[in-house]
């Protein structure tokens, strides 16, 4: 739903709807887990609970989830270390996120009219103005969970009018998002950063929303609904060989600019 481009959460942010993203891993028996129950199963019936864990003879390899953060992490951004500025962050939408540590920094902002935000950010300007995209990003220098260290081999920066609420509230596209500009990265050193640019635009009547995603370039498909709007997007997943760490992402949360009424 989030990962097509055009689609589902496309056509909330049209809506001007501030529908952020969040990445996790869904962790409920762990690959290499050494955990096990310490006492039967018929326990849950007597205590209301099952008997508190313990380490077990050897680890499970025949379960596949992943422990938080082991493959994908949501970043936010916060000015402090505490658990109000982190929910402070998460709800203002500064969250970037992404699969396998694919990258290390990532810094995204919107210039317009002397002013720039950040993720999550809002730009209100008069019509004519032109706003343009700086995208500041460092390539991973360190191993993931996987023991590699990832490498970046695109970008995409992908846009959409913002056209207020639907007609009709079943909609799940946006026809007017696509992919607008693509970065080839793939010779950036590891640990080094880059800088992209996309702009400037003329802010018309109507606003416009912005954001990103990246990938390592291994497994890359036309996107659903069309190569006109997504030209290498994720590819289907083909059941029994799909290894996970040869298909890394990473997606940012939008940033809008709006014409001042």
């Amino acid at each position: 739903m989030t990962a097509t481009v055009g689609g589902l959460w496309d056509s909330l942010l049209s809506e001007g709807k501030p529908w952020w993203i969040t990445a996790n891993s869904d962790s409920h028996s762990v690959y290499l887990d050494t955990a096990v129950r310490g006492g039967p199963d018929s326990d849950f019936a007597k205590q209301g609970h099952y008997a508190d864990p313990v380490n077990g003879p050897v680890p499970d390899t025949g379960n596949g989830d992943y422990w938080p953060g082991y493959y994908s992490r949501t970043l936010v951004g916060a000015d402090r270390r505490d658990y109000a500025a982190v929910m402070s962050g998460l709800r203002d939408g500064r969250v970037w996120v992404d699969h396998g540590r694919l990258v290390q920094d990532l810094d995204v902002r919107m210039r317009a009219g002397g002013r720039e935000v950040g993720l999550g950010g809002v730009l209100t300007v008069r019509r004519g103005t032109q706003a343009e995209l700086v995208v500041r990003i460092r390539t991973q220098s360190l191993p993931n969970w996987a023991q590699f260290v990832p490498r970046l081999a695109k970008v995409d920066a992908v846009a959409g009018f913002v056209t207020g609420p639907a007609s009709d509230r079943d909609t799940f596209v946006a026809p007017e998002t696509q992919v607008v500009r693509s970065w080839d990265v793939s010779t950036v050193g590891a640990g080094q950063w880059v800088e992209l640019r996309f702009g400037p635009v003329t802010i018309g009547d109507r606003g416009v929303y912005v954001r990103l995603r990246g990938s390592d370039g291994k497994r890359t498909a036309v996107g659903l609904r069309g190569a006109a709007v997504d030209k290498a997007g994720p590819a289907i997943d083909v059941v029994g060989a799909a290894n996970p760490w040869d298909d890394l992402w990473f997606y940012t949360n939008p940033i809008w600019v709006l014409p001042r009424t």
